[in-house]
């Protein structure tokens, strides 16, 4: 099983319609299979969110967090890691803003 705790990931691609940038830091904790994150930067105050991993590292999971706007926004959001040459964690996500919009977008995090 992939284990992605204490690893630090940025935002190397997302949609236009997306908060996260190469500003954002996310760092992850894991205990079991249950995944949990707190993130800032960018456009971004404060964020966190929880998944759940499975056998093959693929993460299912929800968030929130609030913007430089002052806005509380939420959604979905199912990753794909990919292991790079160097060993570091490319992770491949499709997500679902559940308030505004409620647009959807694609984004990729890569470990630092």
């Amino acid at each position: 099983m992939f284990n992605y705790n204490n690893k630090i990931f940025r935002p190397i691609v997302n949609s236009e319609n997306g908060e996260t940038s190469n500003e954002t830091v996310f760092i992850y904790k894991q205990n079991g299979n249950i995944l949990t994150s707190e993130y800032s930067g960018g456009k971004i105050i404060k964020g966190h969110l929880i998944g759940l991993v499975d056998e093959n590292g693929k993460i299912e999971m929800r968030y929130h967090q609030v913007n430089q706007k002052g806005e509380l926004m939420t959604g979905i959001c199912k990753s794909e890691p990919k292991v790079l040459e160097n060993g570091k964690i490319r992770l491949h996500e499709s997500w679902e803003w559940t308030s505004g919009d409620k647009s959807k977008g694609q984004s990729i995090i890569q470990e630092q």
